[in-house]
């Protein structure tokens, strides 16, 4: 096996973004608590992937098989060592 002979098919687009700036992350929080900054995106992250996999289909993104659709989302609050960490829960909307 040669290196590079990984390639197992065609490479797929993440649907949601992946990566956020470091000074975008910094301004967004002025209180200086990096840390808890930090673990917020990454959690809301985490959870767009989420639902991203149980529906199928992007923010904004149309597919003619889902049967599921965002419907906003809920303020949770989650206490943790770093201190409370502010979150947004995404909700779905199930199609009978």
């Amino acid at each position: 096996m040669e290196s590079g002979d990984f390639n197992h098919g065609p490479q797929r687009t993440p649907m949601t973004k992946t990566n956020m700036d470091l000074s975008e992350l910094m301004a967004k929080h002025d209180q200086g608590d990096l840390l808890r900054s930090i673990a917020e995106a990454v959690l809301q992250l985490i959870m767009e992937a989420d639902v991203e996999g149980l529906i199928g289909a992007g923010r904004n993104e149309r597919s003619g098989k889902r049967t599921t659709w965002r419907n906003g989302y809920r303020d949770r609050s989650l206490d943790r060592r770093l201190g409370t960490l502010n979150l947004r829960v995404p909700k779905l909307r199930w199609s009978p």
